[in-house]
């Protein structure tokens, strides 16, 4: 627990649940402070922007000439990555393959977005179905393991599966759904730890799981930030960065255009995540994704303080809503509810109580703000 009172920044949402927090005179933390200073004066989203983007997919356009398709997204079916899509398609006129990671936990209306919006658009659609028993023990052994970020097996498998893709079949660009706009704020490492971590991974996997991991797709921060990017020069590019995009505009487009159903909250596309984000993160450790979510949009002027304030005074599910998704998750993995509950009620852990490549991390990340590769992030 944070020795500290407790205190809320005054021009966002951000608090002492996060324990690095600081604060100047004005009450003002430095998550706000860091997008003042390195985000807002380098993120180009008139004309300038809108150049460097077209410039970029020209590039994209050139190389993929000749081949069924010039780049590859990862579609989730949330508001981010179909919008991506259809930016990709109509606007930047790339041929994407739309790929998508099963890892098990897919919401049916995921499902549908993914379908209207490539059967819309003519697109393609690969999908890379995760051996359920692998990723059901991996996802135990995260639960048993104490630890917050319980979403990073699956996390984990959706980028080392897509990367091992590009490699495997010579795809030079994977587009993102990144962006500046609704994520400038990042989650504290505390609360999500890297889900690219493969030696933590390995370690809780070793720990709590019961079966090897054989098919389960395992990648590494050298691998994909080091090997594929330099060696492979598999580059990845963020588009939405380089025009203006707002949310609210994106969803009415996507729903008008293509039938798009949104979401209650960010990430609620998948069952587990609604379920970690939306109850287990908060009741067991009290980090309410929702302040990352909307100081964001505080910040790049899509939600007023009030607002955010106001939406933060009832919880992210309601009590009928979380009976149900537990009873889900519990049937899902094959436990009893009164294991799953189990787990809520063990002492917390975090990535510190398991070994990690956080120092790697932490030297990665100074050496990518040093040349301008990166801005903001967690810490």
């Amino acid at each position: 627990m944070d020795p500290r009172p407790y205190q809320i920044c005054s021009n966002c949402v951000m608090d002492t649940t996060d324990s690095l927090i600081t604060f100047d005179d004005a009450g003002i933390c430095d998550h706000c402070r860091t997008f003042e200073r390195t985000i807002k004066p380098n993120w180009r989203t008139d004309a300038r922007g809108r150049a460097e983007i077209e410039r970029i997919a020209e590039g994209i356009r050139q190389e993929g000439r000749g081949r069924d398709f010039d780049c590859i997204i990862g579609m989730s079916g949330g508001i981010d990555s179909s919008y991506l899509v259809y930016l990709a398609k109509e606007e930047l006129g790339l041929r994407p393959l739309v790929f998508h990671v099963d890892a098990g936990w897919n919401s049916q209306e995921a499902v549908n977005n993914i379908e209207r919006i490539v059967d819309r658009l003519n697109l393609d659609l690969f999908t890379e179905v995760i051996d359920w028993e692998e990723m059901r023990d991996l996802q135990l052994a995260y639960f048993r393991a104490g630890v917050p970020h319980i979403d990073t097996p699956q996390d984990h498998a959706f980028f080392a599966t897509m990367y091992n893709f590009a490699e495997q079949h010579g795809i030079r660009h994977i587009l993102t759904g990144a962006n500046y706009s609704t994520e400038c704020v990042r989650n504290p490492i505390e609360w999500m730890y890297y889900q690219s971590d493969s030696v933590q991974l390995r370690d809780i996997h070793s720990r709590f799981g019961s079966r090897p991991l054989v098919k389960f797709p395992i990648t590494s921060i050298l691998r994909h930030k080091v090997y594929l990017r330099y060696i492979k020069r598999i580059q990845v590019v963020a588009p939405l960065n380089h025009m203006p995009y707002i949310k609210a505009d994106a969803m009415t487009l996507l729903a008008d255009r293509f039938g798009w159903q949104p979401y209650p909250q960010k990430h609620f596309e998948s069952r587990f995540t609604r379920f970690y984000e939306g109850f287990w993160l908060l009741g067991k450790f009290g980090y309410d994704v929702r302040r990352v979510q909307f100081s964001s949009l505080i910040l790049t002027g899509q939600m007023t303080r009030e607002d955010a304030l106001e939406r933060l005074k009832a919880p992210p599910l309601d009590a009928a809503t979380i009976a149900q998704e537990t009873a889900f998750v519990a049937a899902k993995l094959r436990i009893t509810e009164d294991e799953l509950m189990g787990y809520f009620r063990a002492p917390n852990k975090t990535y510190r109580d398991y070994r990690s490549q956080e120092s790697v991390y932490q030297v990665g990340a100074w050496a990518m703000r040093l040349l301008g590769l990166t801005r903001g992030g967690k810490r």
